[in-house]
């Protein structure tokens, strides 16, 4: 990966492990009747098996909230092996071109350098990567349209292998069904821990043909991570954190089983929520929020503001966040997703993820890492 955070502690092996990520990683189940040279050890949401002559890829939702399961056979490309269940979509490997419709999706190839592997994405909406901005002034990579108005005759044109979807997301895909072009369903986005939702560049490297690769630049993720889960446990204290703005009227936040109240975890702090049993997001009212987070200590925000986002923006915005202790201890945790690739690289780093909060959690822990992505606010 390309960014790299030398250690000059000793880490407390010997401490009970805190940590989400390893948690799962000891509740893995060895299923001995499936067996796969890709070992998927956090994520929920994809598994593999070897079958003579193709491997037979499943996905569901991570978090249960569907029961349907979708059965990919991936066969090398130009064979036809026999024995592949009829419930099966059959998937021919490597695939050298395919239309992604997140920047989720493409942090994927980003991370394995496959960038020239997109062939069309829905949006160039706060796209950062540089080589598909310059495959898009080439034309390699083409717009293919928003969700429920895709450019049906542009798709064809590009000739791609497979399209990336998200089944559960409102995307209009309807008349993607119609084009006879595999629709591959991708939840990397359900998955509730951070070293599972990178472990989908595994998924990725079995589609590309690059699974040795994905396997080797997550496994220097995962080392980063969890040494850096180590270095949270060691903390003599834990703050309390809380996330989220008011739009609408109504204040959106996620459920303390979440992606983000784990990572607060790993990092060191408690989830102002923390003792809600939901994995996904939901609306509260303005009075909700303050009666569990006026106290909280640290209160992450990440947003798309025009300008230069200060404590004055924030208290334009609404002048009631001025009560929050963060507000006034100007302990507001900040991602300007205008200026910050979040979307397209913190998928694929949340080592990187987790230093920055560690950093501001606990700034003795690593006094020499520059933050990425997060910061206090100035």
């Amino acid at each position: 990966m390309k960014h790299f955070y030398p250690f000059f502690f000793c880490l407390l092996l010997l401490l009970l492990p805190a940590c989400s990520q390893r948690e799962k990683e000891s509740s893995h189940k060895d299923d001995s009747t499936t067996k796969s040279s890709v070992i998927v050890k956090y994520a929920k949401g994809f598994s593999v098996e070897d079958r003579e002559g193709f491997r037979l890829l499943e996905v569901r939702d991570p978090l249960g909230e569907s029961s349907l399961v979708y059965r990919y056979a991936l066969v090398p490309r130009g064979t036809k092996p026999e024995g592949i269940p009829s419930d099966c979509e059959v998937l021919e490997v490597p695939v050298s071109r395919a239309i992604c419709m997140t920047a989720l999706q493409m942090s994927h190839f980003i991370a394995l350098g496959e960038t020239d592997k997109i062939i069309g994405i829905n949006s160039i909406k706060y796209l950062f990567n540089e080589k598909i901005k310059d495959q898009i002034a080439r034309g390699q990579t083409v717009r293919i349209g928003m969700e429920g108005n895709f450019d049906t005759e542009l798709i064809l044109s590009t000739k791609p292998d497979l399209i990336f979807v998200s089944p559960f997301k409102k995307g209009g895909y309807d008349v993607l069904r119609n084009l006879g072009i595999p629709l591959v369903t991708f939840l990397g986005y359900k998955e509730p821990l951070a070293l599972g939702q990178a472990e989908w560049m595994k998924f990725i490297g079995l589609l590309l043909g690059t699974e040795e690769r994905a396997d080797e630049i997550f496994g220097g993720v995962e080392k980063r991570y969890l040494d850096l889960c180590d270095l949270a446990d060691s903390a003599p204290t834990r703050p309390t954190v809380m996330s989220g703005e008011m739009h609408g009227g109504n204040w959106y936040v996620v459920g303390g089983k979440s992606f983000l109240a784990n990572i607060f975890r790993d990092a060191g702090a408690e989830y102002f929520l923390k003792n809600d049993d939901r994995y996904g997001g939901f609306y509260v009212d303005f009075e909700t929020v303050y009666s569990s987070g006026a106290e909280t200590e640290f209160w992450r925000i990440a947003n798309s503001y025009p300008g230069a986002f200060s404590y004055d923006a924030l208290r334009d915005e609404d002048s009631r966040y001025a009560d929050f202790r963060a507000f006034k201890e100007k302990k507001v945790i900040y991602c300007n997703l205008r200026k910050t690739p979040f979307y397209e690289d913190t998928p694929v780093e949340p080592d990187v993820v987790l230093a920055d909060l560690i950093k501001i959690f606990h700034p003795d822990l690593l006094p020499d890492h520059t933050p990425v992505y997060y910061k206090i606010l100035e």
